[in-house]
């Protein structure tokens, strides 16, 4: 499986923004997100990681277009894997730019969530 491009990341980094495009693959809910995850795009991300009305959902987030994200979006995260974990579902994380990747990483994020180098990886059942 080829890895799938992303949305335009500059035009969400310039206008402050997130972009979020959800699509399917094989049962797995993929978040492809493009832009800065902070306090005033939290709510975005809150919402596409909804699962409430999933039984065993298996969700990936396609970070490679994510430019920043702080303290709110590890919450987020975190809220989501357990709401997800409840649900007898996982959450990955794919492809995180490197100062992401630090974020995750300093707080132990990525001891947490499942995080892959690539996309392809983190679709792997």
């Amino acid at each position: 499986m080829a890895e799938t491009p992303r949305p335009n990341a500059e035009q969400a980094h310039q206008m402050g923004g997130l972009s979020v495009v959800a699509t399917a693959t094989d049962g797995i809910r993929l978040l492809t997100l493009s832009g800065e995850i902070d306090h005033h795009t939290g709510d975005q991300l809150r919402q596409a990681l909804d699962v409430s009305d999933a039984a065993h959902p298996h969700v990936v987030l396609d970070m490679r277009g994510v430019t920043f994200m702080d303290s709110s979006g590890i919450n987020i995260l975190i809220s989501a894997h357990r709401a997800i974990t409840a649900a007898s579902g996982w959450l990955r994380l794919a492809g995180p730019t490197d100062s992401v990747l630090r974020v995750l990483q300093l707080t132990g994020v990525d001891g947490v969530i499942d995080c892959h180098p690539t996309l392809r990886q983190a679709l792997i059942p």
